[in-house]
């Protein structure tokens, strides 16, 4: 296979596995939710939010896995890189498992795992809506905008260099995007459709120069959602 195309070709497969994983996990989860009285254990939990976050942040891994791919020429470097990167987003998806054990137990959270208290749901946009105008978001994003620098700034060789990579950017992006993935404890944690429209919205935060006039008009949205969740409750 040509050089040029097995990164392009590593990633697209990836991202079908995660997205097919994902929903397989999804579909699993929705018929032991069905049955009354069931709840989840921490490890199906954690499976599923694990696979979730891999599969939204796939999409957004491409621009650093690809040039980090163009300047190690070595594929197995490149893939630990991308092995990092997937690692800290399922890392992070535990972390959110966790929470969702734990609301769980404490009796708010639906069969279709939503939040069941309104003025919580409220709270957490609140929240993630305030975090897009942070400057530590700020910080973040731009540092997630620029691969090239990154590289240039942190690049180790060797395969456990480049993990080590995969590790460090994705705590960047963590911290861009991870108060956003709050939005699925009001929407539903197995959303297929939620999920896809956050990696969407990730990836377009990505690539696009918008500026933080973008992620502020995020951040009015999410207030006001929340804001309304609140007020009816």
């Amino acid at each position: 296979m040509n050089a040029r195309a097995l990164p392009l070709v590593s990633i697209g497969v990836v991202g079908l596995l995660a997205w097919a994983w994902f929903v397989q996990i999804g579909r699993t989860m929705s018929m032991h939710a069905a049955m009354p009285g069931m709840q989840m254990g921490f490890g199906m939990l954690a499976t599923m939010w694990a696979a979730m976050m891999a599969a939204m942040m796939v999409p957004a891994a491409a621009p650093s896995y690809l040039l980090h791919a163009r300047m190690a020429k070595r594929p197995l470097a490149s893939w630990a890189y991308f092995a990092g990167y997937l690692a800290a987003w399922a890392a992070a998806g535990v972390a959110y498992a966790a929470a969702h054990w734990g609301l769980q137990r404490a009796g708010l959270i639906t069969p279709d795992m939503r939040l069941a208290s309104s003025p919580l749901a409220g709270a957490l946009l609140v929240a993630a809506g305030a975090w897009q105008w942070s400057p530590l978001k700020a910080s973040c994003v731009a540092r997630c905008r620029s691969p090239l620098g990154f590289m240039m700034n942190e690049w180790r060789d060797g395969l456990a260099g480049a993990f080590a990579m995969g590790l460090r950017y994705a705590a960047w992006c963590v911290g861009c995007c991870g108060m956003l993935m709050l939005v699925l404890f009001v929407a539903g944690a197995m959303s297929f459709a939620w999920a896809l429209a956050i990696s969407a919205y990730v990836l377009v935060e990505r690539l696009l120069p918008l500026g933080r006039a973008f992620d502020r008009a995020t951040g009015v949205v999410l207030i006001a959602w929340g804001a309304w969740l609140i007020a009816v409750a």
